[in-house]
């Protein structure tokens, strides 16, 4: 169990990562959050290809798996729209509506339990998204974009667990990487930068980040169950916030904070009420 919380940590570590060099990509070198989105999913496919399995490629005829994959490549690329004009906890924060409607989602869709504690819950971190974005009170588009990315997410969530059935966790990474990077790819191409060296570090930087984030959190699951680490995912809050004011200066405002707070807080609490 020990080893299976700390590469969650590790994990939850290393996917902020990853967008804090999409955000300096973006911000500043002025690349474009297609060619961060695209060359993620790109090099993704080839540093996840040497552990797919020969069950991966069969599932590639299937549209669903195609509609899974496009609701992923939209979230990606709203989210590094979002972080060239806002920080990385607040961005963050508004993402996290994902999971929110993905407890919607999956309730209506799929037919998933839904309690009234758990509801309350998923309204109150809604309620702390509100309080970061504050629409209408000023609220900048880049904002709206993280909402955006997270409203794919959340769809991608719900459409992970209608397909979970299809194949291995492995099989299916592959599939969305693979299926990502291929729809992006005639955008992408267009949208390459003069590859410096601080550009292209940072772009590995990017790609193996989210890569290897994930792939750690697929090893975790895989020692322990997935309702005890559930509650760690929100640790990417924690973990946004440290990188934002480590590296951009940025330190969230009370409004903020306090979203972060019942975001953080209400997530906290609805993954433990699944142990």
């Amino acid at each position: 169990m020990f080893q299976a919380v700390l590469l969650m940590f590790v994990a939850m570590s290393l996917i902020p990562t990853g967008d804090m060099a999409g955000k300096l990509l973006t911000g500043s070198y002025n690349a474009s959050p297609l060619f961060v989105a695209w060359s993620r999913f790109a090099l993704g496919t080839l540093m996840i290809l040497p552990f797919t399995p020969r069950a991966a490629f069969p599932l590639l005829l299937n549209w669903r798996v195609w509609f899974r994959a496009l609701l992923l490549a939209g979230g990606i690329f709203f989210i590094q729209t979002a972080l060239q004009t806002e920080p990385l906890a607040k961005v963050f924060a508004a993402f996290f509506i994902g999971p929110i409607l993905s407890y919607a989602l999956s309730a209506i869709l799929l037919r998933e339990p839904a309690t009234l504690l758990r509801s309350v819950l998923m309204l109150t971190g809604f309620a702390g998204v509100l309080l970061v974005v504050r629409p209408g009170f000023g609220a900048s588009p880049g904002l709206g974009f993280a909402v955006l990315a997270g409203c794919f997410y959340g769809s991608f969530l719900t459409a992970s667990r209608w397909l979970s059935h299809l194949g291995s966790a492995r099989a299916l990474s592959f599939t969305q990487l693979f299926i990502a990077g291929l729809i992006l790819t005639p955008a992408g191409i267009l949208q390459i930068p003069t590859l410096t060296p601080a550009i292209t570090s940072l772009t590995l930087l990017s790609a193996l980040g989210s890569m290897l984030g994930n792939l750690l959190l697929l090893v975790a699951y895989t020692r322990a169950p997935s309702t005890k680490l559930a509650p760690l995912v929100y640790f990417q809050l924690i973990a946004a916030t440290g990188l934002g004011w480590a590296v951009f200066n940025d330190l969230p405002d009370a409004y903020t904070w306090a979203g972060l707070a019942l975001v953080l807080g209400s997530g906290l609490t609805s993954a433990l009420l699944r142990r």
